[in-house]
């Protein structure tokens, strides 16, 4: 694989899991959320830090909540991990959502795995089309 190359997906459906993953042209990933029950967490989980263990260069990911009413506690937690990993640093992370109550929640994970000179650098969205256009961004102008 070249600089160039996106890695693999390493993404497999599996039956029950509310969520979907696809890679971006830009090499990034497209997950779109339909539920964040037990399952689909320790799946997406699982996925997630698969994808950080190797992280090498700065990543743009769109995550689509608007599926979703509530986050829970679970979530906060797992997702929290993910976000405080030191590869998750190189990720430019746009989270589309619909409701007040998940972007509160989407809030507390950012505030937990918040921490000096590290993170995801994330922005909440209620518009698919302006996420993709924050994504589109030169990833040196990270804000």
């Amino acid at each position: 694989m070249t600089p160039s190359e996106p890695k693999p997906l390493n993404w497999q459906p599996a039956p029950g899991i509310g969520y979907t993953a696809a890679r971006r042209p830009d090499g990034g990933m497209n997950l779109t959320f339909t539920s964040m029950d037990h399952a689909t967490l320790l799946h997406w989980r699982e996925f997630a830090l698969e994808h950080l263990y190797d992280s090498d260069r700065q990543t743009r990911n769109l995550y689509d909540l608007r599926q979703v009413a509530e986050i829970p506690g679970e979530a906060i937690n797992l997702a929290a991990e993910a976000n405080t990993d030191p590869s998750a640093r190189n990720i430019r992370l746009a989270v589309v959502l619909a409701s007040e109550a998940v972007r509160q929640r989407v809030m507390e994970i950012a505030a937990i795995s918040a921490s000096p000179g590290g993170g995801t650098n994330l922005k909440l969205f209620t518009s698919l089309t302006e996420a993709e256009e924050w994504l589109a961004r030169p990833l040196e102008s990270m804000t």
